[in-house]
Order: structure tokens, then C-alpha cells, then sequence
């Protein structure tokens, strides 16, 4: 039987469970995921998110997150917490069929789409040799697909016309030892102006993201390795008005810097036919921090059943508009990041998050089904000289 407990939150009519205590004093996992190209208004930008993954740092001992958590264009952050995992294999991973093993350096290759201009490959080029002679990251090779990828933005199906010609290019560079794959596709031009507009002004869906997403599932999910995308786009103009969370992305030539510093440290994934090495990462997630109205990813379903404290936060509000109501529960809802911490913090110290608020509910009384012949309150009456299973089983 999983006890659970019962909180009382600020909002006398609103209650919220808090799963089952740790059953280990292993090292602290929690996963932070934020869908991208749903519109959310924390992570719905380039690295706006990693204010909180950077906080959960102080909380988790690991914190498993994805590139749209840890991408900010120029913009990124190492931590030895941090294990950054494409979002295929982070679904894979909390589903318990995948694992992954922390490395200190992976082997980068660096995938250009045919399609991309002259000009504009050369500034990706330069990047990965910025990348190298400043960082000391090992970019090891890149290589050109043999046909443009043909990348399409729509709000739904996005994606690459041309997968064979991706794949082919990121086989040739598994081929030649490179254990990482960073990708660099052409993306059109002829994106809706008024969709641009209200993005950059700090309100609107990044429909990159989405297609960016696809392109990085298909080489995780075919060659199991990990994989990043960044966008190639000409320059857009100056803008005065342009929004706090949209000037990461328009401060260079290239989003590609924050995709190679994140995957030259991102970790190993493994499918189980390896031989387990200490500090590997199985089953290891004892939280899952996710927007409240995007609870229908494959990692919460995989996980709301489970022993991991699954926490939706109200706050990051979406365009996925799947609740944890519809999943019949195995979710908590919290109002904003700051408060999902601090459940964390308890969820790790073992301290049960009901003695954090003023009142504190009494401990629950699980009364025994009453029978014939017993008493109203099912307690069982005992001749002299007899002890009844109840008496017996407490002491």
C-alpha cells in the first residue's frame, strides 16, 4: 500500500498530494521537461527555462533536462548536475528501456544541411572552430548531406521532406567515431510575419522548435546517439522592442555555440546490453517537473504510476492543454517553479511537505469494515482470556 499525503495550500479549497517518501539515500535525480513549439510561457524561447533547471541544481544532485530546457542560441550553462538528453531518449529513458551514463567529453560531428548558402555555412563552420580553439571541445568532423533536407514549417506536421539524406550524413559521421551529432538544417525564410512579430514581441509559439524536435528524434531514435539541432537562418533586423526572452536568439550568425558545448558533456545513452558501470543512470528519476497543462508526454504517462513524484507547475501555462485531471491523477499540482523546489527540497529530505504549512492535518484513521457480530466501529470483541487478530497484529 502507497500512503499519501494531503496539503493544504494558501487557497483554503485547493489541496494537492505528495507522493510516496524516497525508499533510497541514492543521489537526488529529477527530470525537467518543457515541450517545445506548444507556446509555453516559460521555455517557450531559446534557454528561458534555464533559469529553473539552474535553480533545480541546488536541489537535485542530477538534473535531466533536453535541449529546449538547456538551449539558449549564445547563450548556455555548464553543470556537472546537468545531464542534457535529447528528448526521444529522455522519453526512452524515464520509461525505464533506455540509460544513460554521464561522460565528461563526447566526440561532436557536425551534420550542414545541402541546403544551406555559401555565406552562411561558412559562419557554422567558424562556430565549430570557435567552439574548439576557445572551449577545447572536440569537434572532430562535419559533413554535408547529399540532398537539402527540404525542412517545411507548419504549426502541425512539421519536419525534414528529406530523412534519408539526414540519415545518410549522420551515419558517415558515426562512422567516423563521433559519438554526438550536432545538426544544422536550413530553415525557410517565409515564416508568417505576424506569427514572427508576436513572437519577438514576447507572445507567440516557436514553430522552429517544433520541427527542430523531429529532426533530432529521428538520428537519437535510429542511431542511438545524442543529438542537437540548430536552425540556420539569415539575420533578422534590428528590433528596440524586441522581448527579454527573445534576445538570445538574435544576438549572432548561428544558434550552433550552445548545442556544442551541451553535447560535448551530454551523457551516453544505452539500450541494456551494456555492462553497468558505476554512476550509470537507470530507473533513477525521484522527480519529474513538468508545465501543468502538458502532462500527455510520453515520459508522464510513463511515469505518473510510478514511485516518482510527478509535479505539474500551473504557472507554465501551454498551448498542449493536457491536465492532470485527465490523467485520473498521479500528478501534483504547484503554482510556480519556486514552489516545485521547495517540494523537492522535502521530497529529498524525507520530510513530509504537510508540516511546511500552518495546519497539519491529523494521521489518518484506515477504520476496519464492519462485520456481523461486531462492533459499529469494526473493532472485534474479545471473550475473556482471548486475544482478537486485531490486538495481536498491534502489538
Amino acid at each position: 500500500m502507497v500512503l499519501q499525503c494531503v496539503i493544504a495550500l494558501h487557497a483554503p479549497t485547493r489541496t494537492y498530494e505528495c507522493a510516496a517518501a524516497r525508499g533510497s539515500r541514492r543521489p537526488y535525480t529529477a527530470g525537467l521537461i518543457v515541450p517545445t513549439g506548444v507556446g509555453a510561457a516559460i521555455g517557450g524561447y531559446a534557454g528561458d527555462a534555464m533559469p529553473v533547471a539552474r535553480a533545480l541544481t541546488a536541489v537535485a544532485d542530477t538534473v535531466v533536462t533536453h535541449p529546449n530546457v538547456l538551449n539558449g542560441a549564445q547563450m548556455y550553462w555548464s553543470h556537472d548536475a546537468f545531464q542534457y538528453v535529447e528528448g526521444f531518449a529522455l522519453d526512452e529513458f524515464a520509461a525505464g528501456r533506455w540509460g544513460l551514463r554521464p561522460a565528461s567529453a563526447q566526440k561532436v560531428g557536425l551534420l550542414l544541411d545541402a541546403a544551406i548558402e555559401p555565406e552562411l555555412r561558412l559562419r557554422h563552420l567558424q562556430a565549430a572552430d570557435a567552439a574548439r580553439a576557445t572551449l577545447g571541445l572536440c569537434v572532430a568532423a562535419h559533413a554535408t548531406t547529399d540532398a537539402p533536407l527540404g525542412v517545411e514549417l507548419q504549426m502541425s506536421p512539421s519536419g525534414a521532406s528529406r530523412p534519408d539524406a539526414l540519415l545518410a550524413a549522420a551515419r558517415r559521421l558515426q562512422a567516423a567515431g563521433c559519438t554526438a551529432i550536432a545538426v544544422v538544417a536550413r530553415f525557410p525564410d517565409d515564416e508568417d510575419e505576424e506569427m514572427l512579430a508576436a513572437y519577438r514581441a514576447g507572445d507567440g509559439v516557436d514553430a522552429i522548435g517544433g520541427a527542430e524536435a523531429i529532426i533530432s528524434h529521428l538520428i537519437t531514435k535510429e542511431l542511438r546517439l545524442p543529438c542537437a539541432h540548430a536552425p540556420a537562418l539569415p539575420a533578422l533586423g534590428l528590433e528596440p522592442g524586441l522581448a527579454p526572452r527573445a534576445c538570445a536568439e538574435e544576438l549572432g550568425h548561428t544558434f550552433l555555440p550552445c548545442v556544442l558545448a551541451n553535447l560535448a558533456r551530454a551523457p551516453s545513452l544505452l539500450d541494456g546490453s551494456e555492462r553497468p558501470l558505476p554512476g550509470d543512470l537507470r530507473d533513477s528519476l525521484d522527480a519529474l517537473v513538468v508545465p501543468a497543462d502538458a502532462c500527455g508526454g510520453a515520459a508522464v504517462l510513463a511515469l505518473a504510476a510510478s514511485d516518482t513524484l510527478v509535479v505539474g507547475v500551473e504557472e507554465n501555462t501551454c498551448a498542449m492543454a493536457v491536465s492532470p485531471e485527465r490523467l485520473g491523477g498521479g500528478v501534483v499540482r504547484v503554482r510556480s517553479y519556486m514552489e516545485a523546489i521547495g517540494l523537492l527540497a522535502a521530497h529529498k529530505a524525507g520530510v513530509n511537505p504537510a508540516c511546511l504549512t500552518p495546519t497539519v492535518a491529523p494521521i489518518a484513521d484506515l477504520e476496519v469494515p464492519a462485520e456481523p457480530g461486531h462492533g459499529r466501529s469494526g473493532r472485534v470483541s474479545e471473550e475473556p482470556g482471548e486475544r482478537s487478530e486485531l490486538g495481536a497484529a498491534a502489538n
